[in-house]
């Protein structure tokens, strides 16, 4: 059944006549008469009533009258409401990447490309980093923000998918300071110290287990909290609960001011890469501008 079929329906209901109601369709008198029995045919009954003269329904006719309005109606109000969601996905960037990264550089950029979202809807969806990965692979996302180290390496097809490193980063191991401002913990100190662990369901988290597992003196540590949020050991830290390996842009603040301080040497950071992927197809023009504006700053 043809959408168009109904409209010709209801017309020629309210005209009670095949020339005039094909006249206002635009088509041939045959041809209106043709999609009047084609939509008989799908309804299994004649719906109008043989014979010369004004045109009558038959009770079957005029019992789908209401029918066919409200189904015109319907089919109308839906195509309005697929056409707006059609052009709000055309202005829609969708970037999926974790937590930390959603706080620290998409808050940045945010900032930074401001008039890029003046036309355009940025949506922000937090996931793991295989997650991430998954939804730019099966294209329900433009981009993905990643966390890029040996420990962790992302594969995607080079052939498919292009990427563009946006910034160097470090996980620190840092702690509170004291009223002096000499740290709390220290990692050189003899004995075990309180550890504010990533899960390893966090990229953070494997990466940083992975460095001390290989490092040839690692300091003792005891293992006291496992969280999988960056905010949440932030947190922690602060209250100096003991000493976590935080990224660099997120702490650089806090220990240039004096509040927080660095627990160990530099040979216990992990140094580390955020890559935005995305598919080498073209995407939708608010996606590419955005694009354009991250790849030019």
């Amino acid at each position: 059944m043809q959408g168009k079929w109904l409209e010709d329906f209801l017309l020629l209901a309210q005209e009670r006549s095949f020339t005039r109601a094909a006249e206002l369709r635009h088509v041939t008198h045959p041809a209106f008469g043709r999609r009047i029995r084609a939509l008989e045919a799908w309804a299994g009954t004649p719906l109008v009533e043989p014979g010369g003269g004004p045109v009558r329904l038959t009770p079957a006719g005029e019992a789908f009258r209401d029918t066919a309005e409200q189904m015109v109606r319907m089919l109308a109000q839906s195509h309005d409401e697929l056409q707006a969601v059609a052009g709000r996905q055309a202005r829609a960037i969708t970037l999926a990447t974790g937590r930390t990264l959603a706080r620290t550089i998409v808050a940045d950029w945010l900032a930074r490309h401001a008039a890029v979202l003046q036309t355009a809807e940025l949506r922000v969806i937090t996931r793991t980093l295989d997650e991430a990965v998954a939804m730019l692979q099966r294209g329900e996302v433009s981009f993905s923000l990643l966390y890029h180290h040996a420990a962790i390496a992302v594969r995607l097809d080079g052939r498919q998918f292009g990427h563009l490193t946006v910034m160097h980063d470090k996980l620190v191991p840092v702690t509170r300071t004291d009223a002096d401002g000499r740290p709390l913990h220290s990692l050189s100190a003899p004995g075990t110290v309180p550890y504010l662990a990533f899960s390893r369901s966090m990229a953070l988290g494997r990466l940083v287990e992975d460095h001390l597992a290989q490092h040839p003196q690692a300091p003792r540590l005891r293992r006291c909290v496992d969280c999988d949020s960056a905010d949440a050991n932030y947190e922690y830290v602060l209250r100096g609960l003991g000493v976590a390996w935080m990224p660099w842009s997120m702490v650089r603040a806090d220990c240039q001011a004096g509040r927080l301080a660095v627990a160990g040497d530099p040979g216990l950071q992990v140094h580390f890469d955020v890559r935005l992927y995305r598919p080498k197809r073209h995407l939708g023009t608010a996606a590419e501008q955005f694009w354009a504006n991250i790849t030019s700053a």
